[in-house]
């Protein structure tokens, strides 16, 4: 909770609405002063006083209470990225971190590898794109072979495996959700 500033939030949606302090103010039946002082952070408004300025505002009053993200963790730099290796396989993390609703990585396949003996299932629904060389998947009892450029949507659920059974290690760019690994 120490990345939460009610203030700051308070005044960016006041901005984002063209508000003045003195509108909000009368809106919300709070002083100006007041305002100013939530606003600078030198005062903590109320629940209540909370609720009614998330309806002046027009915004979720649990909006004031997310914690904010500093921009900067979210970009991830190609030289900087996470990497993980489970089974002879390498995952290089796209996404920050494994917060949220939505992952995504890089699966390097050496030749010659597969991701699991049998199939297996997770609850997150995944999307996955080959960037690089070609994959056999198994979709249930289904078995496709995918090359470079080539994509397929593997439901929640669904029995799946990788298997590289070419010379050349395969790439592949993948985005599940909810995070599952």
């Amino acid at each position: 909770m120490e990345n939460i500033n009610i203030g700051n939030k308070v005044k960016k949606y006041r901005e984002e609405k063209g508000l003045s302090s003195r509108k909000l103010a009368k809106t919300a039946e709070i002083t100006p002063s007041m305002l100013s002082q939530i606003e600078r952070g030198l005062a903590n408004p109320s629940i209540q006083t909370l609720k009614i300025l998330a309806k002046a505002l027009d915004v979720p009053t649990f909006s004031f209470l997310l914690e904010d993200t500093p921009t900067a963790d979210l970009v991830v730099r190609s030289k900087q990225r996470k990497e993980m290796i489970v089974d002879g396989l390498t995952y290089e993390l796209i996404s920050p971190n494994f917060t949220g609703t939505l992952a995504t990585a890089i699966m390097n396949i050496p030749p010659k590898t597969v991701s699991s003996e049998k199939l297996l299932e997770h609850k997150g629904e995944e999307i996955a794109y080959v960037l690089e060389g070609k994959i056999k998947i198994y979709l249930d009892r289904e078995e496709y072979i995918l090359e470079t450029g080539d994509s397929v949507k593997i439901p929640a659920h669904m029995r799946h495996k990788w298997e590289n059974i070419f010379e050349q290690t395969a790439s592949i760019l993948f985005s599940v959700t909810p995070p599952s690994f």
